[in-house]
């Protein structure tokens, strides 16, 4: 954890949005007191697309055939 004062923070800001992203927990500090944490923002999940598999998934003729295997279970 790195703790920098207000006035430091504004002039290094990039190399801190930088630390922070690569994992880093940066407290901006003003009078001893901490103000903000700097953490990364999740990325955003993408909505689901319905119909985006369509045509890569098949399902053959015989797919409400009874088993061979089970056939005396069924009779």
């Amino acid at each position: 954890m790195q703790q920098i004062n207000l006035a430091e923070a504004s002039q290094n800001l990039p190399d801190l949005i930088e630390a922070a992203l690569g994992g880093e927990e940066i407290i901006i500090i003003k009078d001893n007191q901490p103000l903000v944490k700097l953490t990364p923002v999740p990325p955003v999940k993408r909505r689901r697309q319905p119909g985006s598999a369509k045509g890569l998934i098949t399902i053959s003729d015989d797919f409400d055939e009874l088993l061979e295997d089970f056939k005396e279970y069924m009779e």
